[in-house]
């Protein structure tokens, strides 16, 4: 292994994390009573801001450099920014790609409108709250996180475009990453410098049982990365030069399950060298995230965050074994390329991963160290 010479200036920086934290208690109870028609909008964005105020300081206090809304104002790290672009609308139905476990709750979306137009999306209001209450200082960076492009198309095929509003499969993911640019810009005009794009749907990709579901509904699974990359590429193809764009892969999480299996080999290639993102967030707390080997596909200027520390657990890991991963992980990308963090977030719908809050800042302050030990 090569010897890390220093610490990160800009994001995804030696410590960092995925986006989404546990709610709090008074959260949840305000959510709950928002739901049974007990306050109205104003009064849970008043607790919701109240939130996001203590969550920041609390990650600034454990020594994270990218700052987070925690996603506390979603449900779900993808439903509710995906229904807040024009055209798209959401039902209850049946999820075709189950997870391991129990099942989130069977909200699906599909187009009501075509794609394109962009009337403004409610989380560029939510992204400027988040930096009006982060330390202004060049250690410090507010961090945005969406979900990726392909996310309105992988897990509902054909199901989500109606053919009478696009004939042509091509139309559909032409007009998806058009309107991702929109939106990227948008974040980019409001002072957002560090954007993550959820992408699960490549790492779904390299697990055989859901890529025979896929074929299975007429969509063939060796050319929907291309696809998705295309649209990834569109999406950030209009940010400033001082702009990062980060890719989080995983391969579900909700409640503390999964939903697939299988290493990054299918994908690597083309994940590291076609899409034009500055680093990748990528899960490796267990076995079925595959080995390291992929990694030999990373050009030289782009970082990988190796999620090497479980958010499905309150377990804390021990030190020896974290660096001894990455340090096998140095045998095929240069040690200065990399980064640590969690696998996932912590919450990436508001129900959280089975873990308590101690236990999730006990490895957020676990990370700050480690990094700071190797890449101090």
């Amino acid at each position: 292994m090569s010897k890390p010479t220093q610490k990160r200036t800009k994001p995804p920086f030696r410590a960092d994390h995925v986006g989404s934290l546990l709610r709090t208690g008074a959260l949840k109870a305000a959510r709950g009573r928002h739901e049974r028609g007990e306050i109205g909008a104003d009064a849970l964005r008043a607790v919701e801001d109240e939130e996001i105020i203590k969550l920041i300081g609390r990650q600034e206090a454990v020594g994270l450099q990218s700052i987070t809304d925690g996603e506390y104002r979603r449900a779900s790290w993808q439903t509710d920014f995906l229904v807040g672009l024009d055209g798209v609308g959401s039902y209850f139905g049946e999820r075709k790609f189950k997870f391991q476990g129990p099942q989130p709750r069977p909200i699906l979306l599909r187009l009501k409108g075509k794609l394109g137009g962009l009337s403004g999306h409610p989380m560029i209001e939510h992204f400027q709250f988040l930096a009006a209450h982060t330390k202004a200082n060049a250690k410090v960076v507010p961090k945005m996180t969406i979900p990726s492009p392909s996310t309105l198309h992988f897990r509902y095929g054909r199901e989500a475009v109606p053919e009478a509003l696009y004939p042509d499969m091509d139309g559909f993911y032409r007009d998806l990453g058009a309107t991702y640019r929109k939106v990227v810009r948008g974040f980019a005009d409001a002072g957002c410098r560090y954007l993550q794009l959820d992408e699960v749907n490549l790492a779904y990709l390299c697990d055989p049982a859901l890529r025979d579901q896929v074929r299975a509904r007429g969509d063939d699974p060796a050319t929907l990365p291309l696809v998705y990359a295309g649209m990834i590429n569109a999406a950030i193809s209009d940010i400033p030069q001082d702009m990062t764009i980060t890719m989080h892969l995983c391969r579900g999480n909700f409640r503390s399950t999964f939903v697939a299996a299988g290493g990054y080999e299918p994908i690597a290639e083309m994940l590291f060298n076609t899409i034009g993102v500055h680093g990748y967030f990528m899960e490796y707390d267990s076995a079925r995230a595959g080995g390291f080997e992929p990694l030999r596909f990373v050009p030289k200027g782009k970082m990988v965050v190796l999620g090497l520390v479980t958010s499905k657990t309150g377990v804390l890991e021990s030190r020896d074994d974290l660096k001894r991963r990455i340090e096998e992980a140095a045998k095929f990308i240069d040690i200065d390329q990399l980064c640590l963090s969690p696998q996932c977030g912590f919450a990436s719908t508001e129900d959280g991963n089975t873990l308590a809050e101690d236990e999730q800042w006990a490895k957020l302050a676990m990370i700050v160290e480690l990094a700071d030990e190797i890449w101090g």
